[in-house]
């Protein structure tokens, strides 16, 4: 028997409690229970004005904001859409039923005003980082770094070529992000990373760097930087930059050293892949901060025709110099030279030079160099912290380290697949700034939800 229609009837009075109808489990109510806010007025006092119309609740922004990263709402707009209709979303925000949501312009003119100038996103961020600390989540003994790169919102059609003059002081007349561009040209992990000129320039986003290096179409880029805690993959620090090495390693030091000032964290070792293994940072690893490269090490001095590689030549640390497989020595000098040369060159190497009267007659000659009339070796002035993490290379505590550095790459999957930042919607410097802080509070808010406990509920 087919029932009847429902028709809807308005009742004259309704009780309702959106705390009964979030259900226990929600997402939403383990992040209410580790987010802090509690901070977020003093800091920014400061740059709200003493006098006018009252603002929109800054609190309210920030929620909104980190239910957009946590759910993979990308689009303001439509963010306030789903808190206008969600009820889940609307008791997180604390608006109740009847409470207006802002509109989507609100978010551009404060991002671009006080949560800039406050750095207030920065703020947010390592709040979450010294909850996580607080909740015993970061061990603090090793770390791992990586980079992944994040689309830029930058068409190649409308860029011009790398050699091609563009008036930047005109674009950036009307355009905010070249203007950011100008002001970070001197800038370690943009403008200052790398002299060499890209293919492609976005005229509408500059600092996003033409690249090729996921072996498909090439396209504008900026690279996300995580340091990581090895424990719970917990993410201590964050940071934009262009989408190219030198950039990627400067992003790296930049996270150690800020990680150890703001919270006390000195990691005793450091997992990385090749692209962290030069002799300039290794160097810097451990000779300026003490922390074990559990990193491969960026070497080219293996040869594939057969001949002898460097790594044939003993080394005498004693004596300053190599001996080749026929026993004959090699050094820095050979000859006495009128006007004496260093013994340095400006890439940091060092020359040793085999006597051309031990070569000549020497049986080895073809396997060691046919082409030369004597053998050269070159050799870093940081060859000690390579050879350090050649042996680090061989113990398990390494093996140890290179398997828990998959927790970065899980990370950037994470970050990609499920809150859907694939491509970035801001531009300029600041824009991907923005975007990767407010990604990473999300995924550690996430992680403190699933690791942190529910309390227990008191007895009557």
């Amino acid at each position: 028997m087919m029932g009847e229609r429902r028709v809807a009837q308005e009742a004259l009075f309704y009780e309702f409690s959106l705390e009964r109808h979030v259900p226990a489990g929600h997402l939403l109510r383990a992040i209410d229970r580790v987010v802090d806010l509690s901070g977020l007025r003093a800091h920014l006092q400061p740059f709200y004005s003493e006098m006018g119309r009252p603002s929109i609740d800054p609190e309210l922004m920030i929620r909104m904001l980190i239910i957009g990263y946590c759910f993979g709402i990308r689009s303001e707009r439509r963010l306030c859409d789903e808190v206008h209709l969600n009820l889940a979303y609307r008791w997180f925000c604390r608006l109740g039923l009847e409470g207006a949501v802002p509109d989507h312009s609100t978010f551009s003119k404060n991002r671009h005003g006080r949560f800039r100038d406050s750095d207030l996103l920065r703020e947010l961020f390592e709040t979450t980082v010294r909850r996580c600390i607080d909740e015993g989540l970061v061990g603090g003994e090793g770390f791992a770094v990586d980079a992944s790169l994040i689309r830029a919102d930058a068409n190649r059609q409308r860029s011009a070529g790398g050699s091609e003059t563009v008036d930047r002081d005109e674009l950036a007349r009307t355009r905010r992000s070249v203007r950011e561009y100008l002001d970070t040209l001197d800038e370690a992990a943009w403008g200052a990373a790398s002299k060499v000129t890209p293919k492609f320039v976005s005229r509408s986003d500059p600092a996003a760097q033409w690249t090729g290096a996921l072996k498909g179409h090439a396209f504008f880029a900026y690279a996300t930087n995580y340091l990581i805690d090895l424990d719970h993959a917990v993410i201590i620090d964050v940071e934009a930059s262009r989408a190219i090495r030198q950039a990627e390693v400067g992003s790296a030091r930049t996270m150690i050293a800020r990680t150890q000032d703001r919270f006390g964290l000195w990691p005793a070792r450091l997992a990385a892949d090749s692209a962290y293994g030069s002799a300039e940072n290794l160097a810097w690893l451990v000779h300026e901060r003490g922390i074990e490269p559990h990193i491969p090490v960026f070497d080219k001095s293996e040869r594939r025709d057969g001949t002898f590689s460097r790594s044939d030549f003993a080394y005498d640390h004693a004596n300053d110099r190599y001996t080749c497989p026929a026993g004959k020595p090699l050094r820095q000098r050979q000859k006495v030279y009128r006007t004496e040369r260093p013994l340095v060159d400006e890439n940091g190497l060092m020359r040793y030079h085999a006597s051309k009267f031990d070569c000549d007659p020497c049986e080895l000659k073809p396997r060691c160099t046919p082409n030369a009339p004597a053998r050269k070796i070159l050799r870093s002035i940081h060859e000690g912290a390579r050879d350090m993490a050649r042996d680090l290379a061989l113990t398990e505590e390494y093996v140890t380290s290179r398997r828990q550095r998959k927790k970065v790459e899980m990370l950037f999957a994470h970050l990609k697949r499920i809150l859907k930042l694939d491509r970035l919607r801001l531009r300029g410097p600041n824009g991907a700034r923005d975007e990767f802080h407010l990604a990473a509070t999300a995924q550690n808010l996430r992680k403190l939800a699933k690791l942190v406990p529910m309390p227990t509920p008191a007895l009557a």
